[in-house]
């Protein structure tokens, strides 16, 4: 009986090990062929050569794109509105999902305002009564208007809430005993106790304000305010010869709007790719706390 379920075990392992290799690889193998097709010659991928491997090995779409003044501008750009958007989310998320997640005795309208957060993810007004809102405070066409009609993001709320109220209440009880505040155990109890949800969602509204591209080209009047991605969409849609404009010719000579393409999508993609393994440890622990009433 147990070498049957041993024997089952281990044909499960292999099955689920295969299964999650192929996934992955499926995942992993469009980023390498546009990484390819960026480090190719214009000949190789007019040809439908490259794959996964360059071929005819140049730099010349990377020394065209990083010499671009609008692209470091656009990445500046991006990267200053995920520190201002990540440490806004986390800092809004935190002070909201704390005092949701104490009993009904402790908090009485705790009931009331976890439905009012809740009704937003199913109900919203809508683009344009967004984009009035955003006009009428006066941020349009500044990096506000990126970060703020975002900063509260009900899904960590509930999250973190749920996180929070798994973290045993004696905790607490004593800290209080010990003549200890809320902003005290929340600080020294519920964010120490919380890491691998914080991380979670960290990496949760760093993706987001990172990938975003559809609120730059609304809020944002002048190209030059676009973030990267937005940036990024302008140029993949429709590359003009402007972006080509104080490049040599021989340079010019060894690349075609695929090679550009490719690299721009791979600049872009790259930070992602970097920050991504070091929160990732956290990740299936944080979804998996946070998902289960405590």
């Amino acid at each position: 009986m147990v070498a049957d379920k041993s024997m089952g075990y281990r044909i499960f392992k292999i099955f689920n090990y295969t299964a999650l290799t192929l996934l992955a690889l499926t995942c992993i193998f469009p980023l390498i062929h546009v990484l390819a097709i960026s480090l190719s010659s214009k000949g190789a991928v007019s040809a439908g050569v490259v794959k996964f491997l360059p071929v005819d090995f140049t730099l010349a779409s990377y020394k065209l794109v990083l010499n671009k003044p609008q692209f470091i501008t656009s990445m500046l750009i991006t990267v200053k509105r995920v520190i201002l958007g990540v440490g806004i989310n986390m800092i809004l998320v935190v002070l909201t999902a704390y005092p949701l997640s104490k009993e009904v005795k402790t908090f009485r309208s705790r009931t009331l305002f976890s439905w009012f957060f809740v009704f937003t993810i199913f109900f919203g007004g809508g683009l344009i009564p967004s984009y009035i809102i955003v006009k009428s405070v006066g941020i349009i066409d500044t990096i506000w208007a990126l970060v703020l009609p975002g900063a509260v993001q009900v899904f960590s709320v509930v999250l973190l809430l749920n996180f929070f109220r798994g973290i045993p209440k004696e905790l607490e009880e004593s800290a209080f005993m010990d003549g200890a505040g809320h902003f005290s155990i929340l600080l020294k109890i519920f964010l120490p106790a919380s890491l691998p949800a914080l991380a979670t969602l960290t990496l949760f509204s760093l993706v987001y304000h990172w990938n975003s591209w559809f609120d730059g080209l609304i809020y944002m009047n002048s190209p030059e305010n676009y973030p990267l991605q937005s940036y990024m969409q302008t140029i993949i849609i429709k590359m003009d010869q402007q972006f080509m404009r104080g490049a040599s010719k021989d340079l010019i000579k060894s690349l075609n709007e695929q090679t550009l393409k490719s690299a721009q999508v791979f600049l872009g993609s790259l930070p992602i790719l970097l920050v991504y393994p070091f929160l990732q440890k956290y990740f299936v622990k944080g979804i998996v706390l946070g998902s289960v009433k405590g």
